[in-house]
């Protein structure tokens, strides 16, 4: 199974704003993510397809306002998101035009995927941009969109993305190894689970929240995530992304972090994932 990774040709990857940013003052870790899109650069050299699904604009918004705590009231978060999206895509720019990779941002909500016509047009978008040799850089459009903040986080976004563009497989980047039978965290005998051949109640019930200030996920999206991605057809992999080695070394066919196996459900559509 880990063999085939490598030979994946459109792939999603999402980072979480814990990844992105140092735990002590909730800027952006520059050295972690200049290694990141050196990274995503080589694999789009090497003939794949990249998407990435990036947080960390309300966090970066925060910083950049004298914030010094995550904001909870939505108009807030709001204001947060308008002034650290820009400032995150101008560093994603820098970072990537290093290596001559051209990027795009595209900015989605739940009305996105729920209108035929409007997520008709992402898939148009999105084939346009790959054909182009682009790596679309996607978030949520946090600025207008107050059901975005129910839907969770980016690691469901991410799974819709995987769906719309039909990818191959959809990495998560995460602050933790991956699976595990309980929180690492709190319990030292807890053990890795490498793969998910199907989602099962108890792993579910395995999955905790979000255990930082800055993220607003946790290993229970992550596995909901899984759950959209496999049916639409896509392998998920969670792994550290404190390492951005790791990234190299699941395409080498290492074992690890956690390995969901895809399982195209027939007549699969979008809709019917809205709600969850």
């Amino acid at each position: 199974m880990r063999d085939t990774l490598k030979d994946k040709k459109r792939i999603v990857f999402k980072i979480g704003t814990s990844t992105l940013t140092h735990p002590e003052t909730g800027r952006l870790d520059l050295v972690k993510m200049e290694k990141f899109v050196r990274i995503l650069t080589d694999l789009h050299n090497q003939g794949k397809e990249i998407v990435l699904v990036s947080s960390g604009a309300i966090a970066v918004g925060r910083v950049a306002l004298g914030l010094g705590e995550k904001p909870t009231k939505a108009s807030v978060k709001q204001a947060c998101a308008a002034v650290g999206q820009s400032r995150l895509m101008m560093v994603y720019q820098k970072l990537f035009s290093e290596y001559s990779q051209k990027i795009a941002q595209i900015l989605m909500t739940k009305v996105t995927i729920a209108n035929d016509t409007s997520r008709h047009n992402a898939e148009n978008t999105f084939r346009e941009l790959l054909d182009m040799g682009v790596i679309p850089i996607v978030n949520e459009n946090d600025t207008v969109a107050i059901d975005e903040f129910d839907l969770g986080d980016n690691d469901y976004l991410s799974a819709i993305v995987s769906a719309i563009v039909k990818a191959d497989l959809l990495v998560l980047l995460s602050d933790i190894d991956g699976l595990y039978t309980d929180d690492p965290n709190q319990n030292p005998d807890a053990k890795l689970i490498p793969y998910v051949e199907r989602i099962t109640d108890e792993m579910l019930g395995m999955a905790k929240g979000p255990t930082t200030d800055l993220g607003t996920g946790g290993m229970s999206s992550k596995v909901g995530a899984a759950g959209i991605a496999n049916d639409a057809g896509a392998d998920l992999v969670i792994i550290n992304g404190n390492d951005m080695a790791n990234i190299d070394r699941l395409f080498l066919g290492e074992e690890i972090g956690t390995l969901f196996k895809a399982h195209k459900t027939r007549h699969f559509h979008l809709k019917n994932y809205l709600d969850r």
